[in-house]
């Protein structure tokens, strides 16, 4: 009797240590896994400060207004006319023959520095809440 108990004894010891050594290298292989996931979001990061600087340069102010500029586009104003009670109702004619049909028109260029909003730069940090 003495005998089975112990070989039960040893056989469970010995599950045991199987059981404690899975656990380990599970362990083991998740925290490499951990560390290079961490690695990975390291990279990430830099990635973007690095694209979020290129933004802040490319989509300047600045650069977008001379690129306007030498691509032809003109520096001015359009001020909207119509409103909602001149808008058709649902079912009536459609606007072919409507005076809303062409609703903008240009402010005079004296009157575009009064209108015009001023740009200030911000860090794409501060806008995304990065």
């Amino acid at each position: 009797m003495i005998r089975v108990l112990n070989f039960f004894c040893v056989a469970l010891m010995g599950l045991s240590i199987l059981g404690l050594y899975h656990v380990s290298e599970r362990t083991r292989v998740t925290q490499m896994e951990l560390t290079k996931v961490t690695r990975q979001i390291r990279e990430a990061h830099g990635t973007i400060g690095v694209l979020q600087t290129e933004w802040a340069r490319v989509a300047g102010p600045g650069r977008v207004q001379a690129l306007a500029l030498r691509n032809g586009m003109q520096d001015t104003t359009s001020a909207q006319l119509s409103s909602f009670e001149l808008l058709p109702r649902r079912g009536d004619a459609p606007l072919n023959n409507s005076p809303v049909r062409n609703a903008n028109a240009e402010v005079p260029q004296n009157s575009v520095a009064m209108v015009r909003p001023t740009l200030s730069a911000q860090p794409i940090s501060q806008i995304s809440g990065y």
